[in-house]
């Protein structure tokens, strides 16, 4: 079994989308591949639970169909970070509930993808982060950056906190999610010089995304 951790440089960089175009990248060269989001706040009440709409579109994206309390672990009601969500429920976010989640996954798949929640140091605990959870299921990270204003700032420290933080940055992709940002290229010339790491794809402003077209923008190695 293979995988990688998707984390980003902030909310709203398109961490499901990209999840979604690896998962299909990976699929269209004969892989098993399955998803999952640990941790996930702003869900809605359906019959059989709290269900987040990022996790659902994970779990159908697999290459077979597998409950969601192991594609999503835990999801909270409210969309504010998720740390205050788990306090408002009296739960504490357990890495050892994700890995027995994530380890159930990796049995049935050849490659299995994480997406995190928000960005790299947002909390789930007093003492708990999100960048924890790759160190816990020993996955390499990959970095969503979101292209628009402040992206260089966002890449360039996230990138640094997960190099020192010990988990491998296998690489970065950039992903326009400002269709009208100003110079696009040149930006793009400085996270390519900065960041230590190769880039593994350019997904430009997409105005209906969908997971083919995004997997035609990753030129995979393997």
């Amino acid at each position: 079994m293979s995988g990688f951790f998707i984390t980003g440089t902030d909310t709203g960089c398109g961490k499901t989308e990209i999840t979604l175009g690896l998962m299909a990248a990976l699929q269209a060269r004969g892989h098993r591949v399955l998803g999952m989001k640990p941790v996930a706040s702003g869900c809605n009440q359906h019959p059989q639970g709290l269900r987040n709409a990022d996790a659902e579109r994970i779990q159908a994206q697999g290459t077979f169909t597998v409950p969601y309390a192991l594609v999503n672990p835990y999801a909270f009601a409210r969309p504010i970070a998720p740390h205050l969500a788990a306090v408002e429920v009296g739960i504490s976010i357990e890495l050892d509930r994700i890995r027995a989640a994530h380890t159930e996954l990796t049995r049935q798949a050849d490659w299995v993808l994480v997406e995190g929640v928000g960005g790299w140091r947002v909390p789930l605990g007093p003492e708990c982060f999100v960048g924890d959870i790759p160190r816990a299921l020993d996955l390499p990270v990959i970095l969503v950056v979101g292209l628009k204003l402040g992206c260089l700032n966002h890449a360039l420290l996230t990138a640094e906190s997960i190099r020192s933080s010990g988990p491998e940055l296998a690489g970065w992709i950039a992903n326009q999610v400002d269709p009208d940002m100003l110079a696009l290229e040149a930006n793009l010339e400085t996270l390519q010089m900065l960041i230590q790491a190769p880039c593994l794809g350019v997904v430009p402003w997409m105005d209906a995304p969908d997971a083919q077209t995004i997997a035609a923008c990753l030129p995979l190695d393997r």
